[in-house]
């Protein structure tokens, strides 16, 4: 099976052991606590898990920067985004101090990690500002990535941590939610050597079906892990239940029975485009995949990013060898009526716009909202319902 990256063995800095979980949630009730940041709760999650093997915590302002600059730490490792823990305030703590890490998703604010802290560091305006404009491309306020990176404080708690649960992901999606450890291990079960992993954040259409399953047919590949984002959206998205609903439907229905898993991480999207791209992929080498599909405007919002930039940054900036795990590179899918199946664009060079059954997310979710289904060459009716009924609740509501 792929090596995680950076080491051999992933490194998931969730406390396994009961005895000494049990211990540490003891620890941590005696502890000065402070109620982290969504985005540092879901590094929490992600770290627990394994998916950001092979780190240990938290990065300091140098490491910070410098991943933001050049896609690797200060020490060289590769790492697209920085993964912090910024706070408005750490009055009362100190480095060497240790502190209970307490969940802002989860009623009450339970812990939910412990960190050892290494640097207490004050971040500048521009600083903060340097960063955003090289993981986002832009410092747009109104870009919901920047808005979210830029509103959390500017003291960073850098050192390492031990998580005592994964927040709200295990709960509330008990047969969805899985950490890099059991992906990986579920993959060893089936035997699967090639594997290729689809990220969504929307409910699969027919032309997202299809290009798993092209994937899988040219990679000669032994499955497909549909890997959905569990966590905070833009506003308008879809909630991750509805889409899991819908894209465990259309495999139920439309796939070979054991070809495809279908799984999700507990992960706030960031929408950074090209960044996040390599992100993905990092972490899906860790769980386990031998490949990505990246297609047009993977992990964009708005106008920000070129259609294909998610593609190139892995030939134009990507270290060679930096990541195992390999790219497929998709174009845009749709129905094209000539041949009567899902085609890449790009591959129909006699084709037209008029050729392909082509429609905009606001005039689907028009549609839906309507309680009209989309054509079934562009979503499966089963997956058009699922939508269908919860426009309509959400119009009724």
């Amino acid at each position: 099976m792929i090596k995680p990256h950076g080491s051999d063995h992933l490194n998931p800095l969730y406390v396994s052991d009961a005895a000494a979980r049990a211990a540490l949630e003891q620890e941590a009730a005696s502890l000065p606590s402070v109620v982290v940041s969504s985005a540092a709760a879901a590094n929490a999650v992600m770290l627990g898990g394994g998916y950001f093997n092979p780190l240990t915590g938290y990065m300091n302002l140098a490491d910070a920067l410098s991943v933001a600059e050049s896609m690797q730490t200060a020490d060289g490792l590769f790492f697209p985004v920085p993964v912090l823990n910024v706070v408005e305030s750490a009055e009362g703590l100190s480095a060497g101090s240790r502190v209970a890490l307490r969940d802002p998703n989860v009623d009450g604010q339970p812990v939910l990690a412990v960190m050892t802290v290494e640097a207490i560091e004050t971040a500048s305006d521009a600083q903060f500002e340097q960063m955003a404009a090289a993981i986002f491309a832009t410092t747009d306020p109104s870009h919901p990535g920047v808005a979210a990176f830029m509103g959390v404080g500017r003291v960073l708690l850098s050192g390492s941590i031990e998580v005592l649960n994964f927040s709200y992901f295990a709960s509330d999606f008990p047969d969805t939610f899985r950490t890099a450890v059991e992906i990986r291990d579920e993959i060893a079960e089936r035997g699967w050597q090639k594997v290729v992993a689809f990220q969504t954040r929307n409910p699969m259409h027919r032309a997202h079906e299809e290009l798993c399953r092209m994937a899988m047919e040219r990679l000669a590949a032994d499955g497909c892990v549909v890997h959905m984002l569990l966590g905070k959206l833009k506003q308008g998205d879809i909630p991750a239940a509805v889409r899991d609903a819908s894209i465990r439907t259309m495999v139920d229905n439309y796939f070979l029975a054991n070809s495809v898993m279908v799984n999700g991480y507990g992960f706030d999207m960031l929408y950074a485009g090209p960044r996040e791209a390599v992100l993905h992929a990092l972490f899906r080498q860790n769980m386990g995949a031998t490949h990505l599909i990246v297609g047009r405007d993977h992990a964009g919002v708005g106008d920000y990013y070129g259609a294909f930039d998610a593609q190139t940054i892995f030939t134009e900036q990507v270290p060679a060898g930096a990541l195992e795990i390999e790219i497929f590179n998709a174009d845009h899918t749709a129905f094209s009526k000539k041949l009567g199946r899902v085609v890449m664009m790009n591959e129909a060079p006699d084709h037209s716009a008029e050729d392909f059954i082509l429609l905009s997310g606001t005039k689907v979710r028009e549609m839906l909202g309507n309680g009209i289904a989309p054509p079934p060459e562009f979503s499966r009716p089963e997956v058009a319902q699922i939508l269908m009924d919860y426009y309509q609740s959400e119009a009724a509501s």
